[in-house]
């Protein structure tokens, strides 16, 4: 089943979307990110995207108090990243009721652990972040980039885990559309489900990245903007 993800950003305790993962460039920051939570629950969201940029870029923990209010008050499932950078905190986050993690710097840095937390979750409960930059994985919130392409990390992990997120860093936060080649390639590279993130800002993106085999996107500025109307969370 293709799914509509709606992506919900932290830092400083306020929702945000950033241009290219800088902090200095916000097109949107917004006041209590638990309302914004329920309001997307509300329109039918099969699922949230929240990510703790704090954690991500700064490795500071400042939200961890809202991504568990979050998940406690809502009933859809929560996917959560941002930061966790060790196979302590990864259960943490799991054992207090969030759906799936979203490990990137983690896995590159420590791919032990993917197994490990295969082993004792299930791989239904882990999603690799593959973060790239002109196709090649970028980690510690995005401001380190590595010679390794996505397609490996893909290729590698596709065993510990039943999904992918791929988020195509050179276009993400500037709503100028999504770069089909470097999409295809990723989905064409493993069997496993793969979401997309990055430049989604028209139903036509969103159907060409279904027609491409993705299981998934996730969507935040389009949505945060108007560019596209919350009722593509029910595209199928």
């Amino acid at each position: 089943m293709f799914i509509v993800i709606p992506a919900l950003d932290l830092k400083d305790r306020k929702c945000v979307q950033l241009i290219g993962g800088d902090p200095h460039k916000k097109i949107v920051e917004l006041d209590n990110p638990i309302k914004i939570a329920k309001y997307w629950e509300n329109l039918n969201a099969k699922r949230l995207h929240v990510i703790d940029l704090d954690g991500a870029i700064f490795g500071k923990r400042k939200n961890e108090e809202i991504v568990f209010k979050i998940v406690k008050e809502l009933s859809i499932p929560i996917q959560f990243g941002g930061g966790i950078r060790s196979l302590k905190e990864a259960m943490k986050f799991l054992d207090r009721g969030v759906e799936k993690i979203i490990l990137g710097t983690l896995a590159i840095k420590n791919p032990e652990i993917i197994e490990k937390l295969e082993e004792k979750y299930g791989k239904e409960r882990i999603i690799i972040a593959l973060d790239s930059k002109r196709g090649y994985v970028s980690i510690e919130g995005w401001r380190k980039s590595t010679r390794i392409k996505a397609t490996k990390v893909a290729r590698k992990f596709e065993k510990y885990v039943e999904e992918f997120l791929f988020t195509n860093i050179d276009v993400e936060g500037k709503l100028s559309g999504i770069d089909e080649n470097i999409i295809a390639e990723i989905i064409n590279s493993t069997k496993a489900r793969v979401i997309i993130s990055g430049g989604i800002s028209s139903e036509e993106d969103i159907r060409k990245i279904k027609e491409m085999g993705a299981g998934g996107v996730v969507i935040g500025s389009a949505l945060y903007t108007g560019r596209l109307s919350p009722k593509v969370l029910l595209f199928e």
